[in-house]
């Protein structure tokens, strides 16, 4: 049996009560619950558990939830496995860095706390947005993307490339609307995303810059060296330098999430098992579009003889259940 791929989820990926199941079931778990919303300043168990759809995909409030629940699933399947390698869309790189022993919990919760807030911060008057794209190629979205920058002149994206045909653009409101027409005439759809700005988009550039001197004010002394490989949204390749990991998280608000190169990327580098820890299994379901269009998978994997295999870890019997 191969050594899986561990992958984490990021925005998008929470839903109501995620999390509560072990954490009530598991000291350990709760004391996790209990120490973020001590960092985050947020009584996350109130809105997760108990709360409404607008404050669960407030960013401030989600980075910090979706990392405890991520990592809350690690900690208890991490003794059934070693990974290959991690990695993590977006947010979700965080858990990714924290799974490999990069940095401590409680300084990944330190940062993605700031992070939510200067992501939440980085556009008050709510200038921009996103818009996810469906049932167009790569080619068309940046056809649609350069014709709207052209007609309009404001900044324009794509933020996520997540499938060969699922893609997340990021730019102003303007621009926004107007790709919008443009995707609908090259018989594509584009649905407005419920997010507080544009993410992955130079309009982030502000935010990112704050967020890089709160990397660079972490001591030195505690990053390591990842146990496993990181593949990183910005560029991915197999990294476990502390010092490179960094440059690249400090990067990623205003870069795109390159996920199709990322799970080509580890393809290629031997992964086959794709475990992902997360609420909802969206991940899960992106490896056969993104496999199945990659020449060398292609060649291998049909339904007979199944190449690859992606699983959603979400719940307590899951983590029983689950055996390599």
């Amino acid at each position: 049996m191969p050594h899986p791929i561990l992958l984490f989820p990021g925005q998008g990926s929470q839903e109501a009560g995620m999390g509560r199941e072990l954490a009530e079931t598991d000291h350990e778990i709760m004391e996790l619950w209990k120490k973020a919303e001590r960092i985050s300043g947020i009584a996350l168990r109130d809105i997760y558990w108990d709360g409404d759809e607008s404050a669960m995909a407030d960013t401030r409030n989600l980075q910090p939830a979706m990392t405890v629940v991520n990592l809350s699933l690690w900690s208890k399947l991490s003794v059934k496995m070693t990974p290959l390698a991690a990695a993590g869309h977006s947010l979700g790189e965080f858990s990714a860095v924290a799974s490999a022993g990069v940095l401590p919990f409680e300084i990944i919760l330190e940062l993605i706390s700031l992070r939510g807030h200067l992501m939440s911060q980085a556009d008050p008057h709510c200038r921009g947005g996103m818009a996810a794209v469906v049932k167009l190629t790569l080619s068309q979205v940046e056809a649609c993307v350069t014709e709207v920058h052209a007609d309009t002149g404001e900044s324009i994206v794509i933020a996520n490339h997540n499938t060969p045909n699922q893609f997340v653009v990021s730019g102003t409101a303007t621009a926004i609307a107007n790709l919008q027409e443009k995707v609908k005439t090259a018989k594509g759809r584009a649905v407005p995303l419920a997010v507080s700005g544009a993410f992955h988009s130079p309009l982030m550039s502000e935010a990112a810059a704050e967020f890089a001197k709160a990397l660079d004010k972490v001591s030195k002394n505690a990053w390591s060296k990842a146990r496993f490989p990181i593949y990183a949204n910005v560029f991915p390749k197999a990294e476990t330098d502390p010092s490179t990991l960094k440059k690249l998280l400090g990067r990623q608000m205003v870069s795109p999430v390159y996920w199709t190169d990322t799970i080509s990327r580890l393809w290629d580098d031997g992964g086959s098992l794709f475990v992902e820890c997360g609420p909802k299994g969206v991940l899960s379901r992106m490896i056969d579009p993104i496999l199945q269009n990659h020449a060398p998978a292609l060649a291998l994997h049909s339904a007979e003889s199944p190449a690859w295999k992606a699983v959603n870890i979400h719940s307590i019997q899951q983590l029983q259940e689950f055996s390599l």
